[in-house]
């Protein structure tokens, strides 16, 4: 089952405040749905959202990948 949360629920989830997820919402960054004049997030759209910001750590090895093998 599929759970929906408020714009408020949302911002607690993410932990940031309530105008970031309406900002997102404005600028489509992230999917949601309109129920009248309501606007929900599934939880998994939140997880979706994070996950690709998601940026690796850098080691030596990824450095020495990135210059093609030259370090």
């Amino acid at each position: 089952m599929v759970r929906y949360l408020t714009v408020g629920q949302s911002a607690d989830y993410l932990n940031t405040s309530v105008r970031f997820v309406r900002r997102l919402i404005a600028e489509r960054r992230i999917a949601f749905h309109k129920v009248g004049a309501h606007v929900r997030i599934a939880v998994t759209d939140l997880d979706a959202f994070v996950q690709a910001g998601r940026v690796e750590a850098i080691t030596c090895a990824t450095v020495r990948r990135d210059l093609g093998g030259a370090a």
